[in-house]
This record gives structure tokens, sequence and C-alpha cells, in this order.
């Protein structure tokens, strides 16, 4: 699926950000959006594939999605990547590792956020921020890592969503973890698959037939 996403896919933070601020306009919308599709997915087997992800299903919000694959122990690099991560680097990530988009003393943090993700597996909810320097206005994100199966069946790639709040400004934009949530994907509710039922329309009632031998009984008669 070489089009996934087409072409648009393609210090410390000292205080948490509150979810009205997001809340407010439309921000949050994709962290929910995909979290939704996400857990739809889910069946008793555990984590969705890879290849069950469908593009259509994620249409209004490609532009912050992207897909990560675990190369090694704490690398993980961008497969695919939507525009606003783009805005955000001031260039294309597709390739680039996961901690491009953190400062140096947030970087050890995230890999190890990532390696519990693919671990446990969980899902982890991140509130980011980027200091205000060098032309650069402050900036509040949020970023959700979601855990999906390669084709080999190995939980080694995330389907995750970045959404930032505020003027993107000069870029590169490197972010902090003022907050993180992870959650495992066993506590999260798998979807009951709708059962089938057989439609009768306006058939009637089926009543049982019994064998009419089964009321009857064998009489012999002898002749005289």
């Amino acid at each position: 699926m070489k089009t996934f996403f087409g072409n648009g896919f393609g210090s410390s933070f000292g205080k948490i950000v509150a979810m009205d601020r997001f809340d407010s306009g439309h921000s949050l919308s994709p962290i929910r959006q995909a979290e939704a599709y996400w857990t739809a997915l889910l069946t008793g087997d555990g984590v969705p594939m890879r290849s069950q992800i469908d593009p259509r299903g994620l249409e209004n919000i490609l532009e912050y999605t992207f897909v990560l694959e675990r190369i090694a122990p704490g690398l993980t690099r961008f497969r695919l990547a939507g525009r606003h991560l783009n805005q955000l680097a001031g260039m294309e990530v597709r390739g680039m590792p996961l901690t491009s988009f953190f400062e140096l003393g947030a970087r050890d943090q995230i890999k190890t956020v990532s390696e519990q993700v693919f671990a446990q597996p969980a899902i982890a909810n991140l509130t980011l921020g980027s200091s205000g320097r060098l032309g650069r206005v402050q900036l509040q994100a949020r970023m959700l890592l979601l855990p999906l199966k390669s084709d080999l069946g190995d939980v080694s790639r995330i389907l995750g969503v970045t959404v930032s709040d505020g003027v993107i400004g000069a870029t590169p934009r490197r972010f902090t973890i003022s907050e993180t949530n992870l959650r495992p994907v066993s506590d999260v509710q798998v979807p009951q698959q709708p059962s089938e039922t057989v439609e009768t329309g306006f058939a009637e009632d089926q009543q049982r037939f019994d064998r009419p031998g089964a009321h009857l009984r064998l009489v012999v008669s002898r002749d005289d």
C-alpha cells in the first residue's frame, strides 16, 4: 500500500496542558478519531495488523497521521507521515527517527515510551511542549501511539497521530514530554462483533413436524 497516505501523508516543559484548551477547537478530534478507528479493528487475537489499516477510514485526519517501524531496540523511524508532521519539522520526515521530533533531554523518554508500546503492547497518549525561542512561539501538542502487528505477526509498527495547537512558526519544532499516559491493550474493551441473524421476512413460524409413524401401532391380524 505505497499510496497509503498519498502525497500529504506525504529543558522540560513546565506545565500540564489542560484538556479544555484542546477541546476549544478541533485539535483533539484526530486523536479521538484515530483511536476509535484502531479500537474498531481489535479482535480477540490482539492488536490489529498493519495491513488492516485502510486510508479511507482515516481520510479526514491523514495530515496528522503517521506510521512508525521498529528497527532495533529504542530505534523507531517514520515509514509514512502526514503533511502536519512535515510542517512541524520543516522537511520530509519519512525515514527519520521518531527521536528527531524531540529535544535531546526527552529522547531517552520517548525511546522508553515507544518500547513499552511495542512490548506490552500499550496505547501511549503524550502531552508535548515546544518552548518559544529563536523566532518561535510556545507550541503545545498531543501525540497518540497505537501498536500494530507487521505481516510477520510481531508488534513492530505504530499508527500515530500528532496534533499541535498554536502557530508553528520557525522550524524545526522539537518537543519535550510533560505528561505520559500508557494504557495496556489488554485493558481496552474489544468491540462486540454483530451476531449473524437469519432474516425471516414474511415467513411464518415453522411448526415442528412429527413423523406420523411415531403415533401408529403395528397391529398383526391372524387369519382363522
